[in-house]
């Protein structure tokens, strides 16, 4: 499953790095609404949490769909400003259709959903059919629609006082701390785009961010099989510190796609695409290959010494042993005639610890 991000004719310079206060002001709030999502910012979480004020604690869970699951899309730049306050001007400017439309697509489901044709400030089925969806995920979500679709501006002001009040209450401080990262990050990508081309500094984005065959599309690890195609503006990629490990993408039609990915932390190994996952939890789920494996974390083995361990034949132990070495999950190294079969424990481990306490147990 994949965006693709048709790019066909765009020129690199079109591709764009830049950092955005009112992203990372979205990332934050993210972090806020999922902490479990973010266990290294869990003191930083409830730190803000114990330290604000009531009202706007009320507002925050009031409007948390905008940026819980997936993003509004006017909360994630496609042209970011110098500070929050001129990005939020630029909201201001935003028509309430698109506005609108942009708020229900993350207030009516825990996914995206899409509003096609008129929008549902102008098209009375679309209204209905919001309504019914917001009804179906909770009242705080059927009272904010309603609102939404009875006064756009009156719920627009409160959303803009309330991303304000985050500013003094916590966005400030940790802005400070983090926008010089932010800076360097995208400076960094910059130059890897203007020297070395797109390919490189998309795999400089994210192990789950590459150039398509042929350059015509970026291809983006999500959940859903989509399409979008860039603009004679082209695409925008924001580096975050609070969205790790999130992957943002913003790509509804009228809307520039929008890319905001994690800054990579000191040491930190890149993000497993998906299917390699899935290939990882397929070769697990052969009980034959989970005792190979038990075997193997006792020390490497050749395929004929785990044959005669399982009493099973060399060539049905070789099949198990390549469906393992594909997912990652061994490691080879060759001893004159003989072939020793290693666990490779890191990326085993990265699957979870109950898993990994099974195998050596």
């Amino acid at each position: 499953m994949a965006l693709r991000i048709d790019i066909g004719g765009l020129p690199p310079e079109r591709l764009r790095f830049s950092v955005s206060p009112l992203a990372e002001l979205t990332a934050m709030l993210h972090v806020l609404a999922e902490p479990a999502h973010h266990p290294r910012l869990s003191g930083w979480a409830g730190g803000v949490w114990s330290g604000l004020r009531p009202e706007l604690a009320d507002r925050l869970k009031e409007a948390e769909f905008l940026w819980r699951s997936s993003r509004a899309d006017f909360l994630v730049p496609a042209r970011p400003r110098p500070t929050l306050a001129e990005e939020l001007d630029d909201v201001d400017k935003i028509g309430d259709e698109a506005y609108v439309t942009a708020a229900l697509v993350t207030t009516c489901g825990s996914n995206r959903v899409h509003f096609p044709g008129l929008s549902p400030l102008a098209d009375p089925a679309a209204r209905d059919r919001a309504l019914g969806l917001a009804q179906a995920r909770g009242a705080v979500q059927e009272a904010f629609a309603e609102r939404l679709l009875a006064d756009p501006a009156a719920v627009r002001a409160r959303v803009r006082d309330t991303l304000e009040q985050c500013a003094e209450a916590f966005f400030d401080a940790a802005w400070s701390r983090v926008a010089v990262r932010l800076a360097d990050d995208r400076r960094r990508k910059s130059d890897l785009l203007a020297h070395r081309g797109v390919e490189a500094a998309l795999a400089a984005v994210s192990g789950a961010v590459a150039l398509a065959p042929g350059g015509g599309a970026i291809i983006v690890d999500k959940l859903q099989d989509s399409a979008t195609a860039a603009d004679a503006d082209g695409v925008t990629f924001l580096p975050s510190v609070f969205g790790r490990p999130h992957l943002v993408a913003v790509y509804a039609p009228g809307w520039r796609p929008v890319v905001q990915y994690p800054v990579a932390e000191p040491d930190s190994p890149d993000p497993v695409p998906l299917e390699t996952v899935t290939l990882r939890l397929e070769a697990l789920a052969h009980p034959v290959r989970l005792r190979l494996l038990r075997t193997l974390a006792r020390g490497p083995h050749t395929t004929g010494e785990l044959a005669h361990a399982w009493e099973l034949s060399p060539p049905e132990v070789s099949r198990h042993l390549a469906v393992l070495r594909r997912a990652g999950l061994l490691t080879a190294e060759r001893h004159g005639r003989y072939v020793r079969y290693s666990l490779n424990l890191p990326d085993l481990t990265g699957l979870g610890t109950d898993l990994l306490a099974a195998v050596l147990r």
